[in-house]
């Protein structure tokens, strides 16, 4: 369910993401770039710990505290997505409101954009009293083997 501000379309791609960053008046740091591009690359929903490890291994030197505060700024103007787990943050490159399927099996975490129906937004909001304006849905499974 899509609730962004019509100026502001939903961010789909690295370039999207560089290009709201600018919108924003963000400065578009060598670091910050480095982790937009492993975000989009990887497509995987990464700890701040994975995130340094991978750039580090591809010769992109950026220090724990640089990816540490990229990834807060980044994450506050709702430019990457930060999941909180018991385990810590994961972040990952979708922003836009989208639900996930948790696989126990891997621990992954799969986005998926899912329209639930009217009828069953309406029957919810019939039975609370609130306005729908947005959800997400956590499935979880395990991967058929």
């Amino acid at each position: 369910m899509n609730t962004q501000t019509p100026d502001s379309k939903p961010i789909r791609s690295l370039e999207d993401a560089l290009e709201r960053c600018q919108n924003l008046g963000m400065r578009l740091s060598r670091q910050r770039k480095f982790i937009l591009e492993l975000l989009w690359q990887d497509q995987e929903h990464l700890s701040a710990r994975e995130i340094y490890d991978r750039l580090n291994r591809q010769g992109k030197e950026i220090g724990h505290t640089s990816v540490y505060q990229n990834l807060e700024a980044l994450s506050e103007q709702g430019i990457i997505e930060c999941i909180e787990r018991s385990d810590g943050r994961l972040y990952g490159n979708v922003s836009d409101a989208h639900s996930h399927v948790n696989c126990m099996d891997t621990q992954q975490i799969l986005d998926i954009h899912i329209e639930l129906p009217e009828e069953l937004l309406r029957q919810v909001e019939a039975q609370t009293g609130v306005r729908i304006t947005e959800y997400h849905i956590d499935f979880f499974g395990y991967r058929n083997t």
